[in-house]
């Protein structure tokens, strides 16, 4: 056998492994993860009803935006996220000021990841042990203290497929549907394929605070039909547990920050 060979069999054998340490069962052949951010009040009165309604799956990350915004209803209340809990959705860390992590250095985001913890404590919501940074602003030291407060994943951008044998888990790569990219985003979920994950992260169905990121009831309402009609695995962040072994992933995968800075 020639040198080239010997080495394409060992890097073969090599992935093989580690496929076989990071995965646990195979992941159904189309896979999507629904994830939400900030917290606008149309999560909970448009969204939370139509996931019920297809039994779909997913993960809401919350913070609370500074006092400086100006119409507080447009947010939900803490009372309604813990509805979502109970809805049986899955509730993530979104930090306690939407703060950028690019920007915060660790002590900030030590106390931005506390607050939300402590809030989700109080009400009796499970710890999280997932988080989405926002406006997807990355930091290296971040990583390290996620995995100083045991969190499992965090979800970042980079409009791309995950692949958990490639990607590190406090870098899952995401797509951000807004009312202006709906090609971009049919394309996202057509290419969904085993071994590959499509991740969306929406915001409020709309948006009235922030119109650049907003998406439309009826083309949200029609993502939803589409995957129900297709026999897509609708999941939540916390579900992919049942496929993947994140605490291997977690020490076996080098985190590169940058393929996740394409957004």
């Amino acid at each position: 056998m020639s040198k080239s060979a010997l080495l394409s069999t060992l890097l073969f054998l090599i992935s093989l492994c580690c496929y076989s340490q990071i995965i646990k069962k195979p992941l159904p052949e189309k896979t999507v993860v629904l994830t939400f951010d900030d917290a606008p009040a149309s999560q909970y009165s448009e969204v939370a009803p139509l996931l019920k309604k297809f039994k779909f799956g997913s993960t809401f990350y919350v913070c609370e935006f500074p006092p400086n915004y100006a119409d507080s209803t447009l947010y939900m209340t803490w009372s309604q996220i813990k509805q979502l809990d109970d809805m049986g959705f899955e509730i993530g860390n979104h930090t306690h000021t939407h703060a950028n992590v690019a920007k915060t250095d660790p002590k900030q985001f030590d106390q931005e990841l506390g607050y939300i913890e402590r809030k989700c404590d109080s009400l009796g919501i499970p710890l999280p042990d997932n988080f989405a940074y926002p406006g997807y602003g990355l930091n290296q030291k971040a990583l390290h203290l996620l995995s100083d407060r045991k969190y499992k994943m965090a979800r970042a951008g980079g409009s791309r497929a995950y692949n958990p044998t490639i990607d590190h888990p406090y870098l899952i790569p995401s797509w951000a549907p807004d009312s202006e990219n709906e090609t971009e985003i049919w394309k996202a979920i057509k290419s969904a394929e085993k071994g590959k994950i499509i991740v969306l992260t929406f915001h409020g169905v709309p948006d009235i605070e922030h119109p650049w990121v907003s998406v439309p009831v009826n083309l949200f309402e029609k993502y939803l039909d589409y995957l129900s009609e297709n026999d897509y695995t609708v999941l939540s962040m916390r579900d992919l547990k049942e496929y993947i072994d994140f605490d291997n992933a977690l020490k076996t995968i080098e985190p590169d920050l940058t393929r996740n800075l394409r957004n």
